[in-house]
């Protein structure tokens, strides 16, 4: 009787025994990822918090702590609310053409036919080009000296002989959005791919069976299906427009005249330009950083809204 009670003793220790062993393991495993995270992340966002209340000059390193001088200093500063603005503006234009022409591009090749593939390779090929590489692309098209561009719009009457498509605010922002729409159009095509994959095909069936038209199934399957899709493509979409950098940094510079200043490039101009100021820099990179998070919880919380 002794003898069985003892066994019935060893078993529990055994299973708990083997979960620690087990534990340790997955703690080991995760390490690597928690060391990436803490070096990466948490200890660059102290670091930020920390000369964003300094007084941190470029050339002259830490000076002390100024709080909240820096913070005052960007909201006096003449082009804050501006390159808000135009971020602002930038960010709408670009989602709403990238949702459309990706949702569009995606409906277009889900249907079974011999160009399909064709198609896919033509709407994915800009996809493999870098944003630098596709930015020198069009800045060497725009450029009135080599690019066809500016002699083409000249024959329509359209550009002034010899004139620039970046000489004016609001063709460079039209210019830079070409760019764009143009380089991520296939990207955002492949999401809304997986999401109309997704759909079970019997409720296509279902509906067609029943009379309803394409608009129809569109509107009551296709579209109400596809919102977590379209959210989260919305989530990359805001967040990628409002830290833009590279395509207006190649092609416009924030110019003519700072028309075409985002915040990123303010914060660019702070450190490193104008201000050399790392202080002034990280506490705008601050100001985004709490924007963003804020803009992509409620975006989140709309996809879990649509999910339930």
């Amino acid at each position: 009787m002794s003898s069985v009670s003892k066994s019935a003793a060893a078993v529990p220790e055994h299973k708990s025994t083997a979960k620690a062993q087990a534990f340790k393991r997955g703690i080991l495993y995760a390490l690597p990822d928690w060391v990436m995270i803490v070096v990466l992340f948490f200890v660059p966002i102290v670091l930020l918090v920390y000369m964003a209340f300094s007084r941190w000059s470029l050339l002259g390193g830490n000076r002390g702590v100024n709080f909240p001088d820096n913070f005052v200093k960007v909201f006096e500063h003449k082009l804050f609310w501006p390159s808000i603005g135009f971020t602002l503006e930038y960010t709408v234009i670009v989602t709403i053409f990238l949702l459309i022409l990706g949702l569009g591009m995606a409906l277009i090749v889900q249907e079974s036919t011999k160009w399909n593939n064709v198609l896919r390779t033509c709407f994915l090929l800009p996809s493999a080009t870098g944003l630098a590489s596709a930015s020198l692309l069009f800045y060497a098209l725009y450029s009135p000296q080599v690019g066809p561009l500016t002699k083409i719009l000249s024959t329509f009457g359209l550009l002034q002989e010899g004139g620039s498509v970046l000489a004016t605010g609001q063709s460079a922002l039209w210019a830079t959005i070409i760019v764009i729409v143009w380089r991520f159009s296939g990207y955002y095509m492949l999401l809304m791919m997986i999401g109309l994959q997704a759909i079970p095909g019997d409720l296509y069936e279902a509906a067609r069976m029943d009379g309803a038209g394409t608009w129809r199934i569109f509107r009551s399957i296709t579209l109400p299906l596809m919102k977590p899709t379209i959210v989260m493509c919305l989530v990359y979409c805001v967040t990628g427009s409002i830290l833009a950098f590279d395509q207006f940094f190649i092609l416009t510079k924030g110019g003519p005249n700072n028309s075409t200043m985002t915040v990123v490039q303010l914060i660019y101009n702070f450190a490193f330009d104008s201000k050399k100021d790392l202080g002034m820099a990280a506490a705008l990179s601050l100001i985004v950083l709490i924007a963003l998070v804020i803009i992509n919880s409620i975006q989140m919380r709309g996809m879990r809204d649509n999910t339930k």
